[in-house]
């Protein structure tokens, strides 16, 4: 969607220009007095800071921000927020990259920063309960000691929360193997709009009644806050092998990931990068990858000492089967940590080249990888948007990088029209829109090209079943039409907010 089109459409939903922050709001004072004057800020300075998220859109409009510690804080800004009429935004650190985060028609935005507790770790039961605050690397550095990891390991993980992953149901590299958030989640327990608090699922291996926690992960904050979250715990692998694999081109590199898969090899992840982000990333932290190659295939497999050499050497000889020009496996654990630094630090080494970039996010069957690919080259060169190529290979989720300038007139429209077409191609391949960073705005006007007017009329049901108003979160997802999400926008913005 063309940038000027977004800000078309915020304005159509909230229908009001932005202005000064009222005195002696009723509602921040209400808020106050159930965290404390410290943990709310209605200042210019702290809304303008909620406005955005990681993505490229802009113009969101943040109400009062709250800083609660405990779910019986939570519950009280529900509760308020109910009695106020007005909307709340869950947020996590930010880091989401389909403008999930943005708050729509000042709403109260709920900051899961002081959440930050590991509350338990349970080696027996391999379960650890975490507020939703907790950075992703933070578990899982505090578990490695213990001889565990949490598997789900987006690249903002150094960044990201627990409770942002469970909200877009996030993946990683090494979820090829081990599943993504959902897969690793048991329990949550939830804090609805209504101020109700209550516990989806168990620790039961199979919970009576219906999977409201399956519903409940990857809601992108529709459905209401997340206070608490059991998920699994997996212990480290006794042996790993790391493999990089050199191609001429992006195609055998696809290709090869393919024909692994095929030969009943399930690595622990397989991610691909081309030449010219390659590039950027060996400038940027010097990581030890090929420079002349026109892609290069992060392979690593993990578990028993004996059956992964033998997967190492069968994942090389299918990729020179596949015109690998080059097979090295990693010979010490910094080796290995430094080709996973350069994966893990892709999106930071662009900054070299341009200031902007738009991350995508679809996934497309593995046998029309290098079909979409070339698709993508095709896009970016039609629009003259500068694209680079690192994704999860193994499950078929892309990750097209369109670097930009966003000061240049029209750069910003080409990009988004790029966009666009990638999503279209995705789907027409028989992909999907998203593959981890959510839907949020960044999709929502492409739903129709996934689901039919029906499907996305059970989505609303579901919403509503959870929040009755649309209260949480209002605006994302659903396409406006398709639920009250919009009416709940709308209405939830008072005069005195706008001036």
């Amino acid at each position: 969607m063309a940038g000027t089109a977004w800000s078309d459409r915020l304005r159509n939903l909230t229908g009001r220009r932005a202005g000064t922050t009222p005195v002696a709001d009723p509602l921040v004072a209400d808020l106050q007095q159930a965290l404390s004057a410290d943990r709310v800020h209605d200042s210019g300075v702290h809304r303008a800071l909620m406005k955005k998220d990681a993505s490229v859109f802009t113009g969101g409009v943040s109400g009062p921000l709250c800083y609660p510690e405990t779910t019986e804080e939570v519950q009280a800004i529900m509760r308020i927020a109910e009695r106020h009429d007005r909307a709340v935004v869950p947020r996590g650190a930010g880091t989401g990259l389909a403008g999930g985060a943005i708050p729509l028609g000042a709403p109260i935005v709920i900051a899961a920063t002081r959440m930050n507790r590991i509350v338990d770790v349970d080696l027996d039961d391999r379960v650890a309960w975490v507020e939703p605050g907790v950075v992703n690397l933070d578990l899982t550095r505090h578990l490695q000691p213990l001889g565990f990891h949490f598997a789900p390991d987006p690249s903002s993980q150094q960044v990201c929360t627990i409770g942002g992953n469970v909200a877009n149901n996030s993946g990683g590299p090494h979820c090829l193997a081990y599943g993504v958030t959902n897969a690793h989640v048991v329990a949550l327990e939830v804090v609805l709009p209504s101020g109700e608090a209550l516990m989806l699922g168990g620790l039961d291996a199979e919970p009576l009644g219906y999977d409201l926690r399956g519903a409940f992960v990857g809601s992108e904050g529709t459905l209401g806050f997340t206070t608490k979250v059991a998920v699994t715990i997996t212990p480290n692998a006794p042996a790993v092998r790391t493999l990089l694999l050199s191609f001429d081109t992006i195609r055998d590199a696809a290709n090869t990931v393919g024909a692994i898969i095929a030969d009943g090899i399930v690595p622990a992840a397989l991610e691909v990068m081309d030449q010219r982000i390659t590039e950027a990333v060996e400038n940027y932290v010097g990581a030890g990858y090929p420079t002349d190659a026109g892609a290069v295939l992060l392979a690593e497999v993990d578990g028993l000492a004996d059956g992964i050499a033998i997967d190492a050497d069968r994942i090389g000889e299918i990729g020179r089967a596949h015109g690998a020009i080059d097979v090295r496996q990693a010979a010490t654990e910094e080796e290995r940590a430094l080709l996973w630094k350069g994966r893990k630090t892709a999106f930071g080494a662009i900054a070299q080249i341009a200031p902007d970039y738009y991350l995508h996010d679809t996934v497309v069957p593995r046998a029309k990888l290098a079909d979409v690919l070339d698709e993508v080259y095709a896009i970016a060169e039609r629009h003259d948007v500068l694209v680079m190529n690192v994704f999860h290979a193994g499950d078929g989720n892309l990750h097209p990088l369109l670097v930009f300038d966003a000061r240049i007139e029209g750069k910003l429209d080409a990009v988004h029209a790029a966009g666009s077409e990638i999503l279209a191609a995705s789907v027409a391949a028989g992909g999907v829109l998203s593959g981890e960073h959510g839907i949020g705005v960044e999709k929502q006007a492409y739903m129709d090209q996934m689901f039919t007017d029906d499907d996305m009329d059970h989505q609303g049901r579901l919403r509503r079943a959870f929040d009755p108003v649309c209260r949480a979160n209002p605006g994302k997802v659903l396409p406006m039409g398709h639920s009250c999400a919009d009416i709940a926008a709308l209405r939830s913005v008072p005069s005195e907010v706008w001036g």
